[in-house]
């Protein structure tokens, strides 16, 4: 029997995206609304009832509203939340299940799955298992900054970035959140267990899609001392046998050339980790597609999980 999907938002990048990945699979039936009726209430509510998977493709309000609109009596249908609204709500299993056993569980077993924001998927495979695994205290002072692809801002912004005629300080890096009120920071001091809202200085660039996060530490003030070489091991054996994280090598080629590119991992699902530093001032680094494991990637392995098959199934592993 299929899994009966549907794709509320399905005309944003992370829907669309969605609906590229499950092309050839023959265990899924999409549930298509007709265009019209795409902001007809009455309409998503019979879709998503009737659905096993509902992936929610919307901003905060509007996936609000689609959880509104479940039946008091539906206890079938699996809601699947892109958006920021449920990432720290109670009752709702947090869509990263390289985290721990724990985090896996809450997916297979949930009917209410939040994905990660893509830059925070980035922040919290590095700093998780650090404050899980005694490496930094729940009280460091967590700072992080990171480069973006235009395609995770939003439909209009793509427009501007595609635009012949936009702006020309659109060709170059641009700082934002300068305010310190991004809203990925919740669910990064939320789900890390860190005391402190970290420092976040996001970047988007003029590129389409991938991104990286880093971490940087001093040394001496980690609970544990380690080298760069030490803590690589440390995440390579937190992540053992995780298919969707790769942990580089010790020589690895890109750390090694001294550069490492935001959009190297476009159209990839899983995430790598870097450590670069020296004994004093060390790095740590998340490289992934902000599409992939930041966004409709890690969706689909969520319901991947939740209807117990490969957990990879229709993803560029």
């Amino acid at each position: 029997m299929k899994t009966k999907v549907f794709i509320d938002g399905s005309e944003g990048t992370t829907g669309l995206r969605i609906f590229e990945r499950f092309e050839g699979r023959d265990d899924i039936e999409i549930m298509r609304i007709d265009p019209e009726l795409r902001k007809d209430s009455a309409e998503r509510s019979k879709l998503i009832n009737a659905s096993d998977i509902s992936f929610l493709c919307l901003p905060d309000v509007a996936a609000r509203e689609s959880v509104s609109l479940i039946d008091p009596d539906n206890d079938h249908t699996v809601i699947i939340d892109t958006s920021t609204a449920h990432r720290t709500e109670e009752g709702w299993a947090y869509g990263f299940p390289e985290l721990s056993d724990a985090h896996r569980e809450a997916i297979t077993k949930g009917n209410r799955i939040a994905v990660p924001g893509c830059y925070a998927s980035g922040f919290i495979s590095l700093v998780y298992p650090m404050v899980a695994g005694g490496v930094i205290p729940q009280d460091y002072p967590v700072s992080a900054f990171a480069i973006s692809g235009y395609s995770g801002a939003g439909k209009k912004t793509i427009a501007v970035y595609e635009s012949p005629d936009r702006p020309s300080q659109f060709a170059s890096g641009r700082e934002y959140a300068l305010s310190q009120q991004h809203k990925h920071l919740k669910e990064m001091k939320a789900i890390t267990g860190i005391e402190r809202t970290p420092l976040f200085s996001p970047i988007i660039d003029d590129y389409y899609s991938g991104m990286i996060v880093s971490v940087p530490l001093y040394a001496d003030m980690l609970s544990k001392k380690l080298t760069p070489a030490e803590l690589l091991q440390f995440f390579r054996d937190y992540y053992a046998g995780k298919a969707f994280i790769r942990v580089a090598e010790d020589d690895d080629e890109i750390a090694a050339s001294g550069f490492v590119a935001g959009n190297e991992l476009s159209g990839w699902d899983g995430l790598k980790i870097y450590v670069t530093g020296n004994d004093e001032r060390i790095v740590v680094t998340s490289q992934f597609d902000n599409l992939g494991k930041g966004a409709s990637g890690a969706a689909i392995q969520c319901m991947n999980l939740r209807i117990g098959c490969d957990e990879a199934k229709g993803l560029n592993l």
